[in-house]
């Protein structure tokens, strides 16, 4: 008989088969990892002997059945990174590990997980809950990690009578505001906490945190405080510190430079604290993998000894006025393993460093935004199998462009240059290029067809530049966006010159981001300056700030994407409607708060006439009215970012299929 069916981690596709159900005697279910599809089978209901539940990391959608309620032996259920909606309205009296991870389930927290006395693993992450967390909830006694991050839950929180035996509790990015009360101190067995974006709306005494001696994982990201910090004190309470976040939080430090016994971190991100002098504790962290410094207001070199750091992988020093590099003399036997680094937005000046090139193993190197000069090294094609990105732009880079390039580029940016002569052909071995961005230069080229050959590429920005000639017909399959204003070029566009471009005309029909890697990866993220009445607005993946002072828009939805970051002010954005801004996690700020109400509903919503449908259809008209702008180069690209941002308003305003899905862009 069997008991046990193990069919996880295939390459299973389709729906799960209505039969399965009919094996009644079942007690352990394990489709994880594979491809399937449709809703769970109503014949589930006949499974009343399981005890073991795992449908995790499948495309499931549509609600958890009711009749779940009615497995009495089950007490474990994991349905995380799957895509189930609806509220979750479960009575499972004997669960102890429950996983709803990474879907898109909506509403309050069923008050009955009252009655799960036994549980002890709860992970609801990255979905759309809202309302508070019932008090009872964290004080069952058997709990010990519990996650609700990446939610749009709101209210005061409070630790009271919390459960003393939880190891990890993660809260962040949710709506929270208030205080964070003193008696989180007694919650001494935590291994990890997370209270990121936890709206303090005050001071925050951070010497609570420091009867935590256990803490592994530390987040105390965007707490919206103004306070005072001891660095050494604060730093030194924790021996066993390996991960610590304290971004966002501009509070004035104390005792930054000399922090004495210092927990050996392998993550540290002080991005955004106001900082002024480079921590000098960083000398002893041998351990440290990931340092984001950005944001902060330190100057002068970077010091040499940052660079012999061994297990460095990622280093983000961007946005400070740093303006040079000690000397650092490379010895022949070091091997450094770093993978990303950003000195963007800085004061440096003079030559790229020699020792920038001996890091092999970079995928993303980001010196945009600096003052950098002399011609753009020959060694940025020293990383032939390893380089993904290379963002140089805005500098005073000269000469011609550079013939030895990475042909593992996947994006390349040397935009706002001084940069002479014609596009090397060589580019052509770059087959994984998906963005070119050369614009403000003085290139003088022909228009550039022969890049039709690279067939990954997306992103093409040509403008300003001394481009000429006419513009021979091509086929550009994967473009997306071109913009080759502001040149010399002439003659006439043949009526049929787009025809081929099949990526734009078919956009939206059969395209896939749910790996949210288009214009970026999980290390970087490009954007693309589009030019709007003289207006320029950088486009990234979050909702650019500048949409906050186009007063002529009346209607805007950005929901059902994976957008993050602050929703920008203005008299247009408090005017929309709190589901247009829905299913996008990563949204905050004081913008979004006062558009939705504690309920997470819409304060306007009695107050907008006409449905959804007809809402719809007015933002595709508005959406083409401001796609009219003079020139083909500029509607292709607004096109696309409307694409980008709601797909089917470009489809509704070209008679296409309105049912056809939303594409998104993630980190």
């Amino acid at each position: 008989m069997i008991l046990s069916l193990i069919l996880g981690a295939n390459n299973l596709v389709g729906e799960i088969p209505f039969s399965l159900g009919n094996i009644s005697h079942l007690t352990d279910i394990a489709l994880c990892e594979n491809d399937l599809a449709g809703e769970i089978p109503s014949s589930f209901e006949n499974l009343s002997h399981l005890t073991y539940l795992d449908l995790s990391q499948n495309n499931l959608v549509g609600e958890i059945p009711s009749f779940f309620g009615s497995f009495n032996q089950l007490y474990s259920l994991a349905v995380e990174n799957n895509e189930f909606s609806g509220n979750f309205p479960l009575i499972l009296l004997n669960l102890s590990d429950l996983s709803l991870s990474r879907n898109q389930f909506t509403g309050k927290l069923p008050p009955n997980m009252s009655s799960l006395s036994d549980l002890v693993l709860f992970y609801a992450d990255a979905n759309a809950f809202t309302r508070t967390i019932p008090s009872y909830l964290l004080n069952i006694p058997s709990l010990s990690c519990f996650d609700l991050s990446d939610n749009q839950l709101n209210g005061n929180l409070e630790f009271g009578n919390i459960s003393s035996s939880l190891s990890d509790l993660l809260l962040g990015n949710n709506n929270f505001r208030g205080s964070i009360h003193k008696s989180i101190s007694k919650l001494v067995n935590l291994y990890t906490l997370d209270l990121s974006h936890f709206n303090t709306q005050g001071s925050v005494n951070f010497s609570i945190f420091s009867d935590l001696k256990l803490l592994v994982d530390l987040r105390l990201s965007h707490l919206n405080t103004t306070t005072t910090v001891d660095f050494n004190t604060f730093l030194s309470s924790f021996k066993s510190l390996a991960t610590l976040d304290l971004s966002g939080n501009h509070v004035s430090v104390t005792n930054k430079s000399s922090v004495s016994n210092p927990p050996l971190l392998s993550r540290f991100n002080l991005s955004g604290w106001g900082v002024t002098e480079f921590p000098e504790f960083l000398r002893t962290q041998q351990t440290t993998e990931i340092l984001d410094i950005s944001n902060n207001k330190i100057n002068g070199q970077v010091p040499c000894w940052l660079w012999t750091l061994p297990n460095l992988d990622y280093v983000n020093l961007s946005n400070n006025t740093f303006t040079g590099f000690q000397r650092l003399m490379v010895p022949s036997s070091w091997q450094p393993s770093m993978n990303y680094f950003s000195g963007a937005n800085n004061n440096f000046t003079g030559n790229i460093p020699a020792f920038i090139c001996a890091l092999r193993s970079l995928a993303m190197l980001d010196l945009s935004d600096n003052k950098f000069n002399g011609s753009i090294p020959r060694c940025m094609g020293n990383f032939s199998s390893t380089l993904q990105a290379l963002h140089l732009r805005k500098n005073h880079f000269s000469g011609g462009f550079p013939e030895n390039i990475s042909e593992s580029l996947k994006s390349l940016d040397v935009g706002h240059n001084h940069l002479v002569g014609k596009l090397p052909r060589s580019l052509v071995r770059i087959s994984s290029l998906e963005v070119l961005n050369v614009e403000s230069n003085k290139i003088n080229d022909t228009f550039p067809f022969w890049l039709s050959s690279l067939q990954e590429l997306q992103v093409l920005v040509l403008r300003s530049n001394a481009f000429h000639g006419p513009m021979q017909q091509t086929r550009f399959s994967k473009l997306r966006i071109i913009d080759v204003s502001h040149n010399h070029f002439n003659g006439t566009l043949p009526s049929d010159f787009f025809v081929n471009w099949t990526t734009m005309v078919l956009l939206g029909e059969n395209e896939d981001h749910s790996n949210g890697e288009y214009m970026g990866t999980s290390y970087y993220s490009d954007s693309i300056v589009v030019m709007n009445k003289v207006l320029e607005m950088e486009m990234v993946r979050d909702i650019p700030q500048e949409l906050g002072d186009l007063s002529y828009l009346a209607y805007m939805n950005f929901s059902h994407n994976q957008l993050v970051g602050l929703v920008p002010g203005g008299t247009q954005f408090l005017t929309q409607n709190c589901s247009s801004f829905e299913e996008n996690a990563g949204h905050f700020g004081p913008s979004l708060e006062k558009v939705c109400d504690i309920h997470g509903k819409t304060m306007q919503e009695s107050e907008m006439p006409g449905s959804e449908e007809d809402e719809e259809e007015v933002i595709s008209w508005i959406a083409a009215a401001i796609g009219f702008i003079p020139g083909i180069a500029f509607g292709l690209m607004m096109g696309y970012i409307l694409v980008w941002y709601k797909p089917e308003w470009f489809m509704n305003v070209f008679g296409k299929n309105k049912s056809r899905s939303t594409s998104s862009t993630t980190r």
